[in-house]
């Protein structure tokens, strides 16, 4: 409930869970200061994907919606979600848990599904997706600067944060000393 070092933080109570969020085409930054020595992070993030991602759907107006989480500066994480249902004959694909481009079936690596929508899909029990997205990363220094951020493209919807956002449970930062 500290938003100290954050940067666009903000809380909202997401089914009786106080989440960080939630954003659409924003970034949110917290910096980790005072860490020993190390040579390598590993960033946890609990991601909650809401309403209506397409993945990686790109026919100029609702795709690809791209997630990326990048410490000081540096890009470690461009991926996209799909929350939509694959039918036989219809199927949005998503890159994650993979980088951006990468076919993937709609929640691949999900850990909750059946979580209801926050806004557009609020009601629907599959309308949120729950991730852990976990990266390891050369780093050094007494401070971390962790940014997560998107770029969602709905241009057909009148409330695009209704329509598609994402929230984070936890942020976990763990160091360690690889020889």
């Amino acid at each position: 409930m500290d938003l100290h070092n954050f940067e666009n933080g903000r809380l909202f109570i997401f089914q009786n869970d106080t989440l960080l969020g939630n954003y659409n085409n924003e970034e949110v930054s917290v910096t980790i200061p005072g860490l020993p020595y190390h040579n390598v992070v590993r960033v946890t993030i609990e991601l909650f994907i809401h309403d209506s991602w397409d993945g990686n759907l790109d026919e100029g107006f609702s795709g690809p919606d791209y997630w990326f989480m990048k410490v000081d500066g540096e890009e470690v994480l461009r991926t996209t979600f799909s929350n939509s249902p694959c039918e036989s004959t219809y199927c949005i694909r998503q890159s994650f848990p993979h980088d951006f481009f990468r076919q993937n079936l709609p929640k691949e690596g999900a850990i909750q599904t059946i979580l209801p929508g926050l806004c557009h899909l609020k009601g629907t029990p599959n309308g949120t997706s729950k991730y852990r997205v976990t990266r390891l990363i050369k780093h050094e220094g007494p401070n971390a600067k962790i940014t997560l951020g998107d770029e969602l493209m709905q241009t057909n919807s009148p409330d695009p944060k209704c329509d598609e956002s994402w929230s984070v449970g936890k942020i976990e930062l763990s160091t360690y000393v690889v020889l």
